[in-house]
């Protein structure tokens, strides 16, 4: 499809999610690109009249940036395709798959993908007592961004204590050392890997936030472990079933080489913004922002 057949579009962003205010910035962004390639975009802000305003807007495909749940876990996939309206990104089983953790690490363990421990369990128990040995991760299994991530260090006498938001199952997982790899799938394609620098953890704001980060594009490493993460992106975007653009995040331990390489987890719709990873690995393949953007339109389909 082009923007020919293609020419009017929605943008969803915004929503409901621990992750709005970034979905703001991706819909926006995407939106000014698409304009750039001669769409007729909408842009949307999900809320509770999401049908009916894309039911009076009758767009011939709808780009989905939102983020985190309800727009990432299945949720916008299922009323796109009772709408019948063509959608970018995941469908409905991949999108809520990769948005729980732990279903991800099922799913990657059965396709012969490294992963470190991790466990269920519920938030009181949590902070009544260390789960697991430390260091070790806490997290929501079903939230992006880095949203309320607890680091509990080697040696910590004491188990994290966790803020009343926090959901009462989370995800505990043995902590990865080393470095901070992602790798953009485009379709049947791996584009490129990314080594991110920071100077500790990589939190929300070291995502979003200007200079709360350094990207090394392409990652400067051995060959060896960039064609390693370029393979395990494409084979966690096939055996998930994504579609369109996925990325893949991982942790390398360079003191164990290639055995050091874990996957963390997978991004159904990686963030857009203008410190975003996967418009940089677009970019190593030639394409502008405008044109990966576009590339999403005409890729949109329904039963995804």
């Amino acid at each position: 499809m082009s923007s020919r057949t293609l020419p009017k579009v929605a943008v969803l962003k915004g929503g409901p999610s621990a992750e709005r205010e970034v979905s703001l910035v991706s819909g926006r962004e995407c939106a000014a690109a698409l304009r750039g390639e001669g769409y007729d975009v909408t842009e949307v802000d999900a809320g509770p009249d999401l049908v009916a305003r894309l039911q009076a807007l009758k767009p011939d495909a709808v780009f989905n940036a939102l983020h985190g749940r309800w727009g990432e876990d299945g949720c916008v996939q299922g009323m796109l395709e009772w709408l019948r309206l063509p959608y970018t990104h995941s469908g409905v089983l991949a999108s809520a798959l990769a948005m729980d953790k732990e279903r991800t690490k099922q799913v990657y363990r059965a396709a012969g993908l490294p992963v470190c421990e991790s466990l269920l369990a519920e938030k009181a128990e949590v902070m009544a007592r260390h789960v697991m040995a430390p260091p070790y991760v806490v997290k929501p299994y079903n939230e992006g961004s880095s949203v309320g991530v607890y680091l509990v260090d080697k040696g910590a006498n004491t188990p994290p204590r966790l803020s009343e938001d926090m959901p009462g199952v989370v995800m505990v997982e043995a902590f990865a050392p080393g470095r901070e790899l992602t790798t953009t799938v485009m379709g049947d394609r791996a584009l490129g890997v990314t080594d991110i620098v920071t100077d500790g953890w990589y939190d929300y704001d070291a995502k979003y936030k200007a200079g709360g980060s350094r990207h090394v594009c392409p990652a400067e490493i051995p060959a060896e472990i960039t064609e390693a993460c370029l393979d395990y992106a494409l084979r966690a975007h096939r055996a998930l079933g994504c579609r369109g653009v996925s990325r893949t995040d991982f942790r390398w331990d360079e003191d164990r080489g290639l055995d050091g390489l874990i996957l963390l987890e997978t991004n159904t719709q990686p963030g857009m913004t203008p410190t975003s990873l996967s418009p940089e690995h677009a970019g190593l393949v030639g394409l502008s922002f405008g044109r990966f953007c576009a590339w999403m339109v005409e890729d949109a389909s329904c039963d995804r």
